[in-house]
């Protein structure tokens, strides 16, 4: 003969008693009994005895319940909770039961505002002020939710709270015992039992465990994120400054010693000048690099747009850089334009352009001791008939070393450079010039049809908002007379 057993079951809504051959179902409603079922059907029977051992499994043995009472201990559970109503309560109840912390994670901006609708940050508030509790709260901060953090850090100035990105899910642990995890079904809704879908509520202690470090992990990511971006920022406005600072002396050195330069005739001092001027140059091109690369981290290079002929600002910049390589090539190194249109309209900042052209024009020159350099331009001017811009390429080809393969990879990016001269900023900067006017820029290494490196190829384009070429323009001209 068996020993009697006796178990516990939660929120057991099932009443019944079966056993071999019979089963008897009851029927109560506020404890009392509405109606009685009697059955010995072999099908039923098997039915209902089914249903029982799943019962039995998920109960619990009546002594270890009986301790737990007596101890005041609870069982562990886990719970997917797809009652939105349940899961409003259990997320309340679970505030206003924090004593000792509570870590809070929300999926985004306006899940700050539906928990303050339902009071949870008051609660997290009283227990900070009244109990000491640790209270931490990760949520993006916007605009929208920006009076209720003020309302906190006012109330409770020890609850810390950091500015977190979006997610799919939100999280809150209590007193590390027990959380809840909801997953976000309607991001932008306005009441939270709108906004959540499935709900994990548990007490388990490696869940709870597992929760807690993940909240850990993501917030000490966030601290050491703020303490970099801090770093940054002050890193960036001592640039900023000393840029400044040195801007300053350096044009003086550089118009003084133009004007030695002009009035000494003797050999010696005269290249004492020039090794001057040289250096100064270098100093004034560094130090303006350095704050442009600032005002583009800030997103504050701003432009000077203007209607003009980029047909002449390339054969000007052509010009200034033809009489740079008739000085220091010794006529080893050549420049052709080839350019058979008349003009080139464009609306941009001539004065970025032609730095972007000049960049490009001196890399060539840097990395072509002997050879040619190409300069060509070609107008996309085919109707797409989708009403886009059309374009205009300029395009800078060399016969130099070419391309080093480390470096393509990371070209226009900051400081790529395995040269011992220049910063490795030009690139960087050209890059941000051509993105800023809706254009683009890119480079590649020139064919190896001789078994051998030869130069490498520069190209930017930029929109032309009427696609209008110098050459259309004049035939409409023609037309028009």
């Amino acid at each position: 003969m068996q020993s009697s057993q006796l178990r516990h079951l939660e929120e057991n809504e099932a009443n019944f008693a079966v056993n071999e051959t019979e089963c008897l179902g009851f029927v109560t409603v506020q404890k009392e009994l509405l109606q009685a079922t009697y059955s010995n059907s072999r099908q039923i029977v098997e039915q209902e005895q089914s249903i029982f051992e799943t019962l039995w499994t998920k109960a619990i043995p009546a002594e270890d319940k009986i301790r737990e009472i007596e101890e005041g201990t609870e069982s562990q559970f886990l719970q997917i909770i797809s009652d939105r109503k349940k899961a409003t309560e259990i997320y309340i109840d679970l505030a206003r039961s924090v004593n000792n912390e509570a870590l809070l994670l929300f999926a985004n901006g306006r899940a700050m505002q539906r928990a303050d609708k339902l009071g949870i940050l008051d609660c997290l508030i009283d227990a900070s002020q009244k109990k000491g509790a640790l209270v931490k709260i990760i949520s993006p901060l916007t605009e929208e939710n920006s009076q209720i953090v003020q309302r906190i850090c006012d109330r409770a100035p020890s609850v810390k709270i950091l500015n977190g990105g979006s997610s799919h899910s939100g999280l809150f642990i209590v007193d590390s015992a027990k959380f809840i995890r909801f997953e976000l079904r309607e991001p932008k809704a306005e009441e939270f039992s709108e906004a959540i879908g499935f709900v994990e509520y548990s007490n388990s202690k490696v869940g709870v465990y597992s929760a807690r470090s993940f909240f850990e992990l993501l917030w000490n990511e966030h601290v050491q994120y703020e303490k970099l971006k801090q770093a940054d920022d002050i890193k960036d406005q001592f640039i900023n400054i000393a840029a400044h600072e040195l801007r300053t002396p350096i044009q003086p050195i550089l118009s003084l010693s133009q004007v030695l330069q002009s009035k000494i005739n003797d050999p010696t001092q005269r290249e004492l000048l020039d090794t001057i001027v040289r250096n100064a140059r270098r100093l004034q091109r560094l130090t303006e690099d350095v704050l442009d690369v600032t005002k583009i981290e800030s997103h504050s290079l701003n432009l000077n747009r203007e209607r003009f002929n980029l047909s002449d600002v390339i054969s000007s910049t052509i010009h200034d850089i033809k009489n740079q390589i008739e000085k220091c090539s010794d006529g080893k190194l050549k420049l052709f334009y080839e350019n058979d249109i008349q003009g080139i309209f464009v609306e941009a900042d001539k004065q970025r352009l032609i730095q972007v052209l000049s960049n490009l024009l001196n890399n060539a020159i840097k990395f072509t001791e002997e050879g040619n350099i190409y300069i060509d331009t070609e107008v996309d001017d085919k109707s797409s008939g989708d009403g886009k811009s059309h374009s205009v390429t300029v395009t800078v080809k060399d016969t130099g070393e070419g391309i080093d393969p480390e470096i393509m990879p990371r070209l226009f990016e900051k400081f790529a450079s395995k040269s011992f001269e220049g910063t490795g900023l030009g690139l960087f900067i050209c890059k941000s010039i051509i993105e800023a006017h809706h254009g683009r820029i890119w480079a590649k290494n020139n064919s190896d049809i001789e078994k051998r490196t030869r130069g490498a190829t520069f190209c930017f384009s930029l929109p032309v908002p009427d696609g209008l070429s110098g050459r259309q323009k004049q035939l409409d001209t023609e037309r028009a007379n």
